[in-house]
């Protein structure tokens, strides 16, 4: 039931004389809450890990900036030498050829920028060992001397690993691309 039909269910009742007005009024709020949106938002569902959410979302960020920017230093430092990136488009690749992808992304003229999708954004604890991040991404391409444009859209899971006080990503799981262009 919409909310436009809610109110004309309530305009019937209403004009019903034998049902007190506290009826009325009940059987509008529960038609109302049958029509509202079940969508949690990531505060509402990481209410139980606040400082993990926002850790693993300053990561992400860290990470996806060095990416954006071409930090090579930087990107390499967040990613664990037992790296395993699985892609439903390219397969399964380790750190040594991640880092050599990204090397070939960077001194490419084509720019690739990602950016996070923040209401898809979902973190939950690991015990003993870190957390998983899941989401989904948009990576926009920009040829030489053309506008920037949406490429592709990915979901994803990060495995981010603490050791030794520090995170650091060890499985990277990338599926259902949509490719938008080349």
């Amino acid at each position: 039931m919409e909310y436009g039909s809610s109110i004309h269910l309530l305009t019937i009742l209403s004009r019903m004389k034998k049902l007190p007005v506290i009826i009325t009024l009940v059987m509008f709020l529960l038609a109302t809450a049958c029509t509202t949106s079940k969508t949690a938002t990531p505060s509402q569902v990481h209410k139980s890990s606040p400082a993990l959410y926002d850790t693993i979302a300053r990561l992400d960020s860290l990470l996806f900036n060095a990416f954006n920017t071409r930090n090579f230093a930087q990107l390499q430092s967040m990613l664990s030498e037992n790296l395993e990136f699985y892609n439903d488009l390219g397969g399964v690749t380790n750190y040594n050829q991640n880092l050599e992808a990204f090397k070939k992304t960077f001194n490419s003229e084509r720019r690739v920028r990602r950016e996070l999708v923040i209401s898809t954004l979902e973190i939950y604890p690991i015990r003993d060992f870190g957390a998983v991040e899941i989401g989904i991404h948009r990576f926009y391409a920009m040829e030489k001397g053309q506008q920037e444009q949406l490429s592709s859209e990915a979901k994803f899971v990060q495995l981010w690993q603490k050791k030794d006080g520090e995170w650091k990503i060890t499985r990277i799981i990338s599926y259902g691309h949509q490719e938008y262009s080349k």
